[in-house]
């Protein structure tokens, strides 16, 4: 049987086109790789950039770049992050909404310089 669960993950980027399209994928890759996400299992996808990113839709990025499981039917969304004054910069986030089995540990993803936002989550 199976349940919902949300799955998060975060990675930093450098602001251009390429940088946040690799960053994505990379995160995204992971996270599917790790909770064995088939993408009928995906509720939906939200992603969230900081202000600072401006380049490029993760959302269209995903759709574009990703060769894994097939995305194209899954509701992606996309807004800026909220501005928190000293806040980490460049990064994108994904709060991802899946049904697992029900008894499945979810694996959040953290990368390239934003384990600092969750490091409980992050094997050392």
């Amino acid at each position: 049987m199976k349940r919902l669960y949300a799955i998060r993950g975060a990675i930093c980027a450098k602001n251009s086109k390429n940088s946040i399209s690799e960053a994505t994928v990379k995160m995204c890759s992971k996270i599917f790789e790790l909770n064995k996400i088939d993408s009928s299992d995906i509720v939906s996808m939200h992603f969230t950039l900081t202000k600072d990113l401006k380049k490029a839709n993760p959302c269209a990025a995903l759709r574009r770049e990703y060769k894994g499981i097939d995305v194209s039917k899954v509701p992606l969304f996309c807004s800026q992050e909220a501005y928190v004054k000293g806040s980490l910069k460049k990064v994108v986030r994904l709060l991802l909404t899946v049904y697992l089995e029900e008894n499945s540990v979810p694996e959040n993803v953290y990368l390239d310089g934003a384990e600092v936002l969750r490091p409980d989550f992050c094997k050392k």
